[in-house]
């Protein structure tokens, strides 16, 4: 089969930008970003020498979730500066590694990684593989037709998630995480959830109703009366949850496979690029 693989360029940004110490190019710009970056994409070539690869970004427009809900991610402090630069510098590395870079105004990079990877997914002859530093992701996981392969610790170690996998760590399936987040909210982006019930409790109502939708149909059933009322209280933040939690697959983007075609490494460009930034031990793995 043929492999597709899909980066979230922001997570695995901010990742490497957060994980890493301080680090200065020759000239004394921050690149520590840059450098956890590069070294990723050098082992994913390593490891999965994929026939297709995108790099999704976000952009610094409003998104519909941000229409949606004006709280939406609305208590994370502001990018910091020495990470501005590099995120803008992240285009140039994607470029000369070959691997085509997509956003969309109005619209997340996990959007833009939903649409492609339902897209392509179904020709039965392509595995979609997603790379990325941001669970969210796993929401996109379909058994032998689309994986997550996530950054576990700091910007080296992974984890591969297919369905099984998924089931046996969360214990629902992939599909069910965002009837997961309506429940319990998601204090990174700020997504409010029902107050009063955690994990457990939310854990126990997908076990026994499937989804939102099914537990909001049988709310008035549930015996534990507290939990009612914790849903009822609650059923309007519930519903826009799950809406704030799901990814879009369905976003106009005018795109083809061959497009995407990952070409061969142009490794003297990559080394002149590396040294220019300092980044010795990257010119010694090329």
């Amino acid at each position: 089969m043929k492999k597709l693989l899909l980066i979230d360029a922001n997570s695995l940004i901010h990742r490497c930008f957060h994980a890493l110490p301080p680090l200065t190019t020759p000239k004394g710009e921050p690149i520590n970003a840059i450098y956890g970056l590069s070294s990723i994409l050098l082992k994913v070539l390593r490891d999965h020498n994929p026939d297709y690869m995108v790099a999704a970004f976000d952009r610094p427009e409003p998104t519909f979730r941000d229409e949606m809900y004006c709280d939406y991610k609305a208590h994370r402090p502001p990018t910091d500066d020495k990470l501005i630069p590099q995120l803008k510098k992240a285009h140039e590395v994607f470029e000369k590694f070959g691997i085509k870079v997509i956003d969309k105004a109005g619209f997340e990079a996990d959007d833009i990684i939903g649409t492609l990877a339902e897209m392509f997914k179904d020709g039965g002859e392509t595995k979609v593989v997603i790379f990325s530093g941001d669970k969210d992701n796993l929401q996109l996981i379909e058994d032998k037709k689309v994986f997550v392969e996530l950054l576990r610790t700091g910007v080296s170690k992974t984890i591969m998630y297919d369905e099984n996998l998924f089931r046996q760590e969360y214990g629902f399936s992939p599909k069910q995480l965002i009837d997961f987040k309506a429940i319990i909210g998601d204090a990174s982006d700020n997504i409010p959830g029902v107050r009063g019930i955690g994990p457990k409790g939310a854990l126990e109502l997908l076990r026994d109703y499937g989804s939102i939708e099914k537990i909001y149909e049988e709310v008035g059933l549930i015996p534990k009366k507290k939990i009612q009322e914790h849903l009822e209280q609650g059923r309007e933040n519930a519903f826009l949850s799950k809406k704030l939690a799901t990814i879009k697959k369905d976003i106009p983007l005018d795109v083809k496979l061959e497009e995407l075609k990952q070409g061969p490494l142009d490794r003297e460009g990559l080394k002149s690029f590396f040294e220019e930034l300092g980044f010795k031990s990257l010119v010694e793995r090329l």
